[in-house]
């Protein structure tokens, strides 16, 4: 299987209700600058999908939905989402990272 990928990043705000009580502040909004890294599959070695554009794409995605207050796992099942109905049929997989430290990486 072959993938391309793209990296990109935002600024967000959330908070966890249900944090541990060790880690209560968590509850609290904080910000976090979120690291995204799509992998795409592809079909053929000229590129099918083209990398600027796709993360253009997916810039503008980000840009256009308040994903404040969206865990890493919430932002990578919105990705997702969108992209499954722009490239039908592809295998994807999505990292979402707080502030390049703890995250999530999800295929579809």
């Amino acid at each position: 299987m072959n993938y391309i990928w793209i990296t990109t990043q935002f600024e967000g705000f959330h908070k966890y209700p249900d944090a541990p009580e060790e880690v209560a502040f968590l509850r609290n909004r904080h910000r976090h600058i979120f690291h995204v890294k799509v992998w795409i599959e592809i079909f053929h070695n000229e590129r099918d999908i083209e990398f600027i554009l796709f993360k253009q794409k997916i810039d503008t995605l980000i840009k256009n939905k308040d994903l404040n207050d969206y865990s890493c796992e919430t932002i990578a099942d919105y990705i997702h989402s969108k992209l499954s109905v722009i490239y039908r049929n592809r295998k994807i997989k999505i990292e979402v990272n707080e502030d390049n430290e703890n995250g999530c990486e999800k295929e579809y």
